[in-house]
């Protein structure tokens, strides 16, 4: 009865290529199947398409912001249940308001944490810590 874990899925959807590099590398290595998008409308199509275990989210992005995607994610059967942590520089409070009323499980200001602060959201969130 030797069965292997399937590692974890994330989801990065972020349009600062600096940043994605720095996540995709930070959470590949701390043993998680990663892949990104650069928008929310590419991201939705790879939540939807995907299933990840957990959606790594910014707010302000071109094509479509993160609350709008979120909004549509929420829309589908398997959307609906998907954890999703914000991860922004976006400090405002009319914002964050609007994605916890929406269903996001953690707000994250990107300039107040480490990478290994995220990774270790991500964990709690999943349950792994």
């Amino acid at each position: 009865m030797n069965e292997k874990k399937q590692p974890k899925t994330i989801l990065v959807v972020e349009d600062d290529e600096s940043m994605v590099e720095a996540l995709v590398e930070k959470f590949k290595s701390s043993g998680f199947n990663v892949f990104s998008a650069k928008n929310g409308e590419e991201g939705l199509k790879l939540a939807l398409s995907n299933h990840p275990d957990i959606i790594l989210l910014d707010i302000v992005m071109p094509k479509m912001d993160g609350l709008s995607m979120l909004r549509k994610l929420k829309e589908d059967k398997w959307g609906a249940f998907a954890p999703v942590v914000i991860l922004t520089n976006l400090s405002d409070n009319q914002k964050l308001a609007e994605a916890l009323e929406i269903g996001v499980v953690e707000y994250i200001i990107k300039a107040e944490v480490r990478l290994s602060d995220i990774v270790l959201s991500v964990k709690r969130v999943l349950g792994m810590v």
